[in-house]
Parts: structure tokens; sequence; C-alpha cells
């Protein structure tokens, strides 16, 4: 449950706070006209994004058991891929970002209704595309049969709601660089526990090979059904009894990437820097 919840706070909080720069500027330049197209591609973004999450869902019910697999382990390793990818473009340009969607918003303006609608749009439509299919990643790897990961996922989305809305109104003012490294870190052991899950999907989809050829077993020193079993598959995804291909994916995705995005950012080649602490308000961002 933690980890989709971490799921749901980390992507629900950057989707909350494009929505409040966006807002936040419109209102700051006087331009409250504007602010309905901005709430209508919002609205269809969400609303595409849980349509696209009910598909995964619903859909792949319909399929054989091999083909539920194939599905699942690609659209794991899919999942894995868009989410690396998008905590390191997190890192990179979170403190550029005001600047770029506060340009984006200005030539929106010009061209009219439709170009606010699409930039309100193609702004939060990302963050839902990609939440839906790591959260149904997730869930597929947590597998424990009951509603506890859809639940967490809900209680984070809510929290980024929350915290976005105290950010806009000027009542919370926390480390948005420090944040956002922590929670991409765990993002990152997470994902390689999804990875290593969406192998395990193509060995029993027989697309890939090795599926007896376990790496360890103690299922009997931590039971999957005991608290601590369900616990450490909740938080890491964890599986007592890996097979060696899932051992070899999980270590060669997780140090390499882990100890990239920790290390300090450089830029154009100079020294080591830190990303600055974003502490204002979005208003006078």
């Amino acid at each position: 449950m933690f980890s989709n919840y971490l799921i749901g706070l980390r992507e629900g909080l950057e989707a909350s706070l494009v929505v409040c720069i966006l807002v936040a500027y419109l209102v700051k330049t006087e331009r409250r006209d504007a602010l309905k197209p901005i709430w209508i591609g919002i609205g269809v973004a969400v609303g595409i994004s849980l349509g696209f999450g009910f598909a995964l869902e619903f859909g792949s019910q319909e399929l054989t058991f091999k083909a539920q697999e194939a599905l699942g382990g690609s659209l794991s390793i899919l999942a894995v891929g868009l989410v690396t990818w998008m905590v390191f473009w997190m890192r990179r340009t979170a403190r550029h970002l005001k600047a770029e969607l506060h340009g984006k918003l200005d030539a929106a303006l010009q061209m009219g209704t439709g170009a606010l609608v699409a930039t309100a749009f193609l702004a939060v439509g990302r963050e839902g595309l990609e939440t839906a299919l790591f959260v149904w990643a997730s869930v597929r790897a947590s597998g424990d049969g009951t509603q506890a990961p859809l639940i967490g996922v809900l209680l984070g989305i809510v929290t980024a709601v929350v915290l976005g809305y105290l950010f806009y109104r000027g009542a919370l003012r926390i480390n948005l660089s420090k944040f956002f490294t922590w929670t991409g870190g765990m993002l990152v052991i997470v994902a390689a526990g999804v990875l290593a899950y969406g192998f395990h999907d193509l060995q029993e989809a027989d697309f890939l090979p090795g599926l007896t050829d376990k790496a360890f077993d103690i299922s009997s020193t931590i039971p999957p059904d005991s608290w601590y079993g369900t616990l450490l598959k909740g938080i890491f995804n964890f599986q007592p009894d890996p097979t060696v291909l899932q051992v070899i994916v999980w270590a060669l995705y997780l140090v390499p990437t882990l100890a990239l995005f920790l290390s300090p950012m450089r830029l154009g080649g100079g020294t080591a820097q830190t990303p600055a602490p974003v502490r204002e308000k979005v208003e006078e961002a």
C-alpha cells in the first residue's frame, strides 16, 4: 500500500503543481476569462487517464492467461521506462518548470480557447497517463488480491491535491527539490520491483526462459502471507522465491539507476551543483 501511496503522491503532486502554476499565472495577469478553458483541458485529461486505467484493468481480463502475462509484463517494462524518464526529467527541469509553463501559456493565450484547452490537457494528461500505467503495473505486481493498493493510490492523490491547494494559497512551503529527490529515489526502488515482476510475467507467458530457475527461496523464513512478508511485498514488491533472471534484472536496473539519480547534477561539464530549493509561493513565481 505504501508504494502505491507514494506513486499517487509523487505523480499527483506534479500534476497539482502544474495546475497551480497555470491558474496562479492567469490570476496574476488578470486573465481570469481563460480559466474555464484551462479547467476543461484538465477535466478532459483526468477523464482520459481514468478511462485508460479502466481499459487496462478490464480489457486485460478478456485475454487468456498467457496473453495476460505477456501484456502485463510488456506494460510493466514500459511503465518502468516512463517513470524512470519522468523522475530524471523532473530532477533536471524542476527549476525551470514554471518559466516553461508560463511561456507555453502566453503562446496559447494569443492563439485562443482551443490552444488553452490543449495546453492544460497536455500538461496534465502526460502525468495522468503515466500514473495510470504505473499504478496498474504496480497493483499487478503487489498481487495481494485486496483493495489496499488502490486505496493507497487514492490517498496519495488526495494528499497531493491538498498539498497543491496549500501551495497555491501560500499556506505551505517545503523544499521541493529535496522532496522530489527523495520521492524519486524511492520510486526507482519501487520501479525495480515492478520491472522484476514484469520479467517474471514474461517468463510465465513463455516469452522468456528460466521460470523454474530460482535464485533462492526463503519462503519458510519470510512467508508471503505473514505481516512482514506482506509489508515487504507492498513496499518493495519483494518476492521470497525470485528467478535468477528477476534478480539479475532487478540489480542491473536498481544499482546504476539509483546511483545516477542521486549523484550531484552537473551543468555544462563544470563542477557539480545541487538544484536550489524551491520555497517561494506559487503566485510569486
